[in-house]
This record gives structure tokens, sequence and C-alpha cells, in this order.
């Protein structure tokens, strides 16, 4: 039985050391390991806060709520802060609520605006096609800290925005940073998981 053993693991070392070299080592893509990790997560429910910093303005607007995310594709963002108003954006719909005003809008008929709401989805979802399909994507460090920096394919979308970055730990995103065509920027920066 003893020896059995020996010569099934004798044969297995054999096995990996005949084996081509990249085969043996051979590691998953950081990027397919990232994404895997965030559709894990089918839903997410944080506050936020956020910067808009604007050519046309001596102070950045200042706005804070939740962001709910439920996979495949709803976006939810609640703000509470300066102004309560409800954006929600599914199956390809955005609606703006104040008060008692609802606007509802395709956001195809938005093309400025589909690569940062996707940009969101996409990356929550772990939606690498849909990413790489809208953007030039590059991912450094590594699952433990990652950056995802998004330039739009499309020209006419990299004439409003020229870079979208994203910043996260593990399965979590932290930050969403959009670099705009004109030199105005956005930062938003996601809290801790709430309670659902």
């Amino acid at each position: 039985m003893i020896a059995l053993a020996r010569r099934s693991a004798v044969a297995a070392l054999l096995v990996t050391l005949a084996a081509p070299s990249g085969a043996a080592s051979s590691s998953p893509d950081p990027l397919d390991a990232l994404m895997h990790e965030l559709a894990v997560r089918r839903s997410s429910h944080v506050t936020f806060t956020e910067v808009r910093r604007l050519a046309v303005l001596d102070r950045p607007l200042e706005s804070s709520g939740e962001l709910l995310y439920e996979a495949p594709d709803r976006l939810e963002k609640r703000i509470e802060k300066p102004h309560p108003e409800t954006l929600v954006l599914a199956h390809g719909v955005l609606s703006a609520t104040r008060g008692k005003h609802t606007r509802t809008a395709e956001l195809a008929a938005w093309p400025q605006l589909a690569p940062l709401l996707e940009s969101l989805r996409a990356t929550l979802s772990g939606d690498r096609s849909a990413l790489e399909r809208i953007f030039t994507v590059e991912l450094t460090g590594d699952a433990a800290r990652w950056t995802l920096k998004l330039t739009p394919r499309d020209p006419e979308a990299a004439r409003a925005v020229s870079q979208v970055i994203l910043k996260g730990e593990n399965a979590r995103l932290e930050s969403l940073e959009i670099l705009e065509a004109d030199g105005d920027r956005s930062l938003l920066t996601l809290g801790p998981e709430l309670p659902p």
C-alpha cells in the first residue's frame, strides 16, 4: 500500500515536470480573478460622498447619501444632501425623482452618460466583456488593493470623459473618479456596507 502511494506520488511529480513550463505555473488572469470576485457579490448598500469640481465654479459641489446595487443591472443613488433626490438605473432606463416630480429617459438617448453609468454597473457585476466593449481597461495592483483605469473607446464618449478610475479592496469598490475631457472632475467615495 505504501509502495503504491509512493509510485503514485512519483508519477504525479514526473507528469508535473514533463508538462510545458507555462502549464505548471499558469495563474489566472488578474482581471478575470477580480471580475470573478466582484461578480460573487449580488448586492451592495453603502453610504457615499461625492465631490464635483467644475471650472466654472469657485467651490466644489458636494453631495452625500446612499448607493444601492442589485445584480445584474440595478443602481440606485439616494441623494440626501444638499437636496433629496433619487436616481435609478434599471434595464437601460434612468429615472430621476425630486420631490413629486420624476423624469425618465432611455440611457441610449444620453451617449455621454452611458459610459459613466456602465463603468460602475459593469464593475460591480464583474462584467469584463461589457467593460472591454466600452473601455480600454488597465488594472494595477492586486486583488487586495486594485485600481481600474477605464478609457472610453468611443470617440464621442471620449469627448466628454477622458478617464474613469475605480479603486477597491478585494470585492469592495471604494471610489470612482471621473476625469472629464474639459478638466472637470468628480470623486465618488463609498463608505462601509450598510444593513439591508
